[in-house]
């Protein structure tokens, strides 16, 4: 049964094409949620609770994007709110200060590096450069939209990318030469 289908069915309150839909998203969302929170149960817990929004608010889902895409984004704002409410504080940064230049285009990463090594390198980052890195590598999104989601300024957004970056670089560099880290 498609989606759409299944998602006219839940605007219904049709439980099985909500336990459909739950199925067939669950798995895939759980792993979202673990980018962001480390606890496997505050992930589960964080999943559930965008689920739940997602069934409640089903009438704001326009169609526009895949459904997936709409409960992929409810699922990291969840996240991202659990996350604020255990006040897990981002570092601020002083903007006049620290000015970079733009650095975004020089991301390359060696192709021995697996993409679960990559995961498990960015999980060993300091909390504000992991969630940025996060957002802009692996969900992409802009530095506007972070800025935004993080109630942080562009600057720190970018900022803490590339000094999650050169971290992250640093790892993996240690992983490819096999120096252990």
């Amino acid at each position: 049964m498609s989606d759409s289908l299944l998602v006219e069915q839940c605007k219904q309150s049709n439980r099985k094409a909500q336990m459909a839909l739950y199925k067939r998203y669950c798995e895939g969302m759980f792993i979202v949620a673990r980018r962001y929170l480390r606890d496997t149960a505050a992930a589960e817990d964080a999943m559930q609770e965008a689920f739940v929004k997602a069934f409640q608010k089903l009438d704001q889902f326009k169609g526009d994007v895949t459904f997936g895409a709409w409960l992929k984004r409810i699922v990291i704002n969840t996240c991202l709110d659990a996350i604020k409410a255990r006040k897990m504080e981002l570092y601020s940064i002083n903007e006049e200060v620290m000015s970079l230049p733009d650095v975004d285009n020089d991301w390359q990463v060696s192709d021995e590096i697996t993409y679960a090594e990559v995961i498990s390198a960015i999980k060993k980052l300091p909390h504000n450069y992991r969630t940025v890195v996060q957002l802009y590598l692996l969900e992409g999104y802009d530095h506007q939209e972070i800025s935004e989601i993080l109630d942080i300024s562009e600057n720190a957004s970018r900022t803490n990318l590339h000094r999650g970056k050169l971290q992250l670089k640093e790892h993996l560099k240690h992983l490819q030469y096999g120096t252990g880290y």
